[in-house]
């Protein structure tokens, strides 16, 4: 049962992550999903600009301690799904880049957003 909830929370995390780099798409559709998804956005800058780690990472070690599961082996999200989420070479200055992707991508949607907006406003 540990294992399936660790596995569980690598897919959460994962999911967390795309949300935090491309959700703001969902803004040109959803301006309302701006409420979730700037705090998430802010909160995944500041994990790669501060190098602190999230809670879900963790939490699913723990998972993974009391499944008796010490190494990554095996299944499709251990082999797939976690060097994604955990790069071994990960250094403080790629976590700066991802950090910045994160923040460019998003002001990239929220400008289209607001522009969006402002161009529905001046042609009603």
């Amino acid at each position: 049962m540990y294992a399936l909830l660790a596995d569980a929370l690598v897919v959460i995390h994962l999911a967390f992550i795309v949300f935090v780099v491309v959700g703001g798409a969902l803004v040109l559709r959803w301006p309302k999903a701006a409420f979730i998804h700037l705090p998430a956005a802010v909160w995944g800058a500041v994990i790669e600009f501060t190098g602190w780690i999230c809670p879900l990472t963790p939490l699913e070690n723990a998972f993974r301690n009391l499944s008796g599961a010490g190494a990554y082996s095996g299944d499709f999200i251990q082999r797939y799904l976690i060097p994604v989420i955990y790069p071994s070479n990960l250094t403080a200055e790629t976590q700066c880049v991802l950090g910045s992707l994160v923040v460019i991508v998003n002001i990239l949607f929220y400008g289209i957003a607001i522009g969006l907006r402002i161009r529905k406003r001046r042609f009603r």
